[in-house]
């Protein structure tokens, strides 16, 4: 018997750990099968929501937020570099770090066209294998598009600063939940894993919840 899952993903496209995560969290979902049937909702998260139109280096960003050494960021990206690979998703070079927030209301509107999944993982990809700037509006209707998503329609959302209040509030419910870091996962609003989980964890705790569901029915 199929039994349904909700997975609430609370991420940000700035984050590799996110890339790592969904990627890892959709291979553990394929070992189940028919025996699962997923819908994954996407939540904004803002690493860093003050950041300004034209970005910022890695390499200065990680070091004042971080007090990270340009050789230990170098080695913290060829671990994350392999950690990507092992689940599929290769991770190209990422000079920059941008702001999120217009990317987040693109995805608010995707969920309502039915394709916030797949412009997640399209922006994902543009921003962590192209190094693609995700707070560049042509970035953002491209990957729209390649989704198959209205790119006039994206445009006009981007242009006309629709759905910010809304992606403010869930930015707000989230934290006010406790969630301080992403990727936070919550599987049917009440499992919570955090972190680019290997596929193995999230395996785990998929078979724990269809157990105890056997075990309900």
């Amino acid at each position: 018997m199929t039994q349904p899952l909700r997975i609430d993903f609370v991420s940000d496209i700035a984050c590799p750990w996110c890339a790592i995560g969904l990627s890892s969290l959709r291979l553990a979902l394929e070992r189940f099968g028919d025996a699962v049937d997923a819908q994954i909702v996407v939540h904004p998260f803002e690493l860093n929501p003050q950041m300004g139109p034209e970005g910022e280096k890695i390499v200065d960003y990680l070091g004042k937020k971080y007090g990270r050494t340009r050789a230990q960021i170098e080695e913290t990206q060829a671990m994350i570099r392999e950690r990507g690979a092992s689940v599929g998703f290769a991770f190209g070079p990422r000079a920059y770090v941008y702001n999120t927030f217009d990317a987040h209301r693109l995805l608010h509107w995707a969920g309502i066209e039915g394709r916030q999944l797949p412009l997640k993982l399209a922006l994902l990809q543009a921003y962590h294998g192209d190094g693609k700037d995700p707070s560049h509006h042509d970035v953002l209707v491209e990957a729209a598009q390649s989704v198959g998503l209205d790119g006039e329609k994206a445009r006009s959302v981007l242009t006309g600063g629709d759905y910010a209040d809304e992606v403010r509030a869930e930015e707000r419910e989230y934290q006010a939940m406790g969630i301080q870091s992403v990727p936070s996962i919550i599987f049917n609003q009440r499992y919570l894993v955090t972190g680019g989980q290997p596929v193995e964890a999230f395996e785990e705790v998929i078979q724990q919840i269809l157990a105890e569901g056997n075990a309900g029915a």
